[in-house]
């Protein structure tokens, strides 16, 4: 690569365009100065908000300095996409119905990872035929990266107060995907903050994960429980996770910005097996064998066989009696898995209780 041949003003466009064509919503170009976003991880860690996450911390400063993590780097390419499956009047009626699983939305199709993944990685094809050879690095939630607070600087939106990025025209049901590059492309401005003083997300979230205006403690989040949580679940938590057994979106459900989110025009976002609309009890019967195969490509199969009927446990205790809901809790009441076991009999217990108001 020549770089003194190179018009990078010029190039920083037709990066836009090249992101566009390959169904990115928006593309933004920022510098790798993130001293602000290391002060604030460094606070949230100290204050173990991170819970068992502890990939958070062990990487030290690469995930706040990206030379550091991919050396050359000087600029980061930070590109959303939309993912809504379904419109949010859809989303907030499943919320409502306990016999059903709700699946956090992101969750339902093909595995973010490696359709961004394989979007960015033509992008950066792309560039490689207009300046030749460069170096790069893509990354999609699975390196410590700092995507957020890219994402900020880049103008690809601003962190709210639940911790999404939230973008006024686009609301907050996006990914986002990074591509690290050793090109010194002219940056983007910043996003500003739009949330004003509306607390929705802060007064809707169900265990009070969102402890003050962007700090969320992560051992309350439902997100965290239901995914990266391994083995038991706080019993103080579990009656509020209500129908979530995957994640939970009640704080973009209530966000304001969202009624311009727009629905994805991604077929591999769409949801796939029913799983936007599968009954609880249907899914708790699933073998481990099933519960492979119809997770295949998809980004809830990382949780495992022992989560996921660990959360569809929870889920059913949540449920208003039922005797099917009962009968379908007692046929795993010995399950020969500990972690399974105690969820089922808390479930049990829970059935049984409600049984016996409805009979005093």
């Amino acid at each position: 690569m020549n770089s003194n041949s190179i018009d990078f003003q010029q190039l920083a466009s037709d990066i836009k365009v090249l992101g566009a064509s390959l169904g990115f919503q928006q593309v933004g170009i920022t510098d790798i100065e993130l001293s602000d976003a290391e002060k604030q991880l460094n606070n949230w860690l100290d204050a173990g908000f991170h819970g068992e996450m502890g990939y958070m911390q062990k990487h030290g400063t690469k995930r706040t300095r990206p030379n550091e993590l991919h050396e050359g780097t000087v600029r980061v390419i930070s590109c959303r996409m939309d993912y809504l499956p379904e419109p949010m009047q859809r989303t907030d009626e499943l919320m409502q119905d306990p016999i059903r699983a709700y699946i956090s939305r992101y969750a339902l199709g093909r595995d973010y990872h490696k359709v961004l993944r394989k979007k960015l990685q033509k992008l950066a094809d792309l560039i490689q035929q207009q300046v030749g050879q460069f170096g790069y690095r893509a990354f999609v939630d699975s390196a410590p990266v700092m995507e957020k607070a890219i994402a900020e600087k880049a103008g690809i939106g601003w962190i709210g107060k639940h911790s999404n990025v939230l973008n006024k025209q686009a609301g907050s049901w996006f990914f986002l995907g990074e591509l690290y590059v050793d090109l010194p492309l002219p940056i983007d401005q910043a996003a500003e903050e739009h949330c004003g003083r509306c607390t929705d997300c802060i007064d809707i979230c169900p265990t009070q994960a969102i402890v003050a205006p962007y700090v969320v403690d992560a051992r309350r989040c439902i997100s965290y429980l239901t995914i990266e949580l391994k083995g038991s679940i706080p019993e103080e938590f579990r009656t509020q996770m209500g129908n979530r057994i995957y994640g939970c979106d009640d704080c973009q459900q209530v966000c304001p910005w969202n009624r311009f989110a727009h629905i994805t025009e991604e077929a591999d976002f769409i949801a796939r097996n029913d799983l936007d609309t599968i009954n609880l009890i249907d899914i708790f019967q699933w073998s481990e064998e099933t519960f492979l195969k119809k997770t295949e490509g998809s980004a809830i199969r990382r949780i495992g066989y022992e989560s996921w009927i660990r959360n569809i446990a929870i889920a059913l205790g949540n449920a208003p009696y039922n005797e099917n809901v009962l009968a379908a809790l007692n046929e795993k009441h010995q399950h020969s898995n500990p972690v399974i076991q105690e969820h089922v009999q808390w479930a049990v217990c829970e059935q049984k209780n409600k049984r016996n108001r409805t009979k005093s």
